[in-house]
């Protein structure tokens, strides 16, 4: 989750989109054999640290998370985490920048150094960014977004940081069409929809939605084995550098 959306409530409940996320980049991760019991393992914009918190428990590995907003908000503390607002010294088998290029004006520079200087040869990022320029919203307004990507976007920005892309898709079809619903009555109401941190649905409903976000989750998966893409909300590539 993003700073600027964290709650500042007890005992926050998270939204199901964020665990169903979870449960299939741990999936994802678990599957390409990443997750060594060495791994040197970096979060680029990491934001309240809940996905690095939740990696570390699971596969007991230390995370290095880098967030420049961390120099304001105090950042989360776990005792696998490592928090910085400063660039991190040292290079990393996998650095995940999940929802970040979406927020820097110059994304080909800033991912092309944190290839150069944070991923090591033969190296893994992980890789998220919102899909579909024309779902674009007061939503990402609010989160300080500058751009959504399509597929094409996406792989083109890979590609020209000199990494190879393993395997890649798209995540959360069933929300595209709702979301643009949602786009297109924010235009013509004028008015915002929710985010994140607003998320206070009973627990039986956020179990419901968790479980038929996560089966889609595993379908998405197949997917990208067989190399086919459907159009998600959001757009996610698994890359290597040479």
């Amino acid at each position: 989750m993003d700073l600027v959306e964290r709650s500042t409530g007890v005992g926050q409940v998270r939204h199901p989109w964020e665990t169903a996320r979870l449960a299939f980049f741990l999936r994802l991760l678990r599957g390409s054999g990443i997750l060594r019991a060495d791994a040197r393992v970096l979060d680029v914009g990491s934001g309240d640290g809940w996905f690095a918190h939740s990696l570390a428990d699971t596969h007991s590995l230390t995370v290095t998370c880098w967030d420049v907003g961390y120099a304001e908000h105090a950042p989360p503390v776990h005792p696998r985490l490592r928090c910085t607002a400063a660039e991190p010294a040292g290079t990393f088998d996998l650095a995940m920048a999940m929802d970040v290029a979406e927020h820097v004006e110059d994304d080909r520079g800033f991912l092309g150094a944190l290839v150069e200087r944070q991923l090591a040869p033969g190296g893994h990022l992980l890789f998220t960014v919102p899909a579909w320029p024309a779902l674009w919203s007061e939503h990402d307004a609010f989160l300080r977004h500058v751009r959504r990507y399509t597929p094409e976007a996406g792989r083109a920005l890979l590609e020209g940081a000199g990494l190879r892309i393993v395997r890649s898709g798209g995540l959360f079809h069933s929300l595209v069409l709702p979301r643009a619903a949602q786009v297109w009555l924010e235009r013509l109401r004028g008015t915002r929809g929710g985010h994140l941190g607003d998320w206070n649905g009973p627990p039986a409903l956020t179990s419901l939605v968790h479980g038929v976000l996560s089966a889609e989750g595993r379908c998405s998966l197949l997917l990208s084995k067989l190399r086919l893409e459907l159009p998600g909300l959001s757009w996610w590539a698994l890359c290597r550098k040479p």
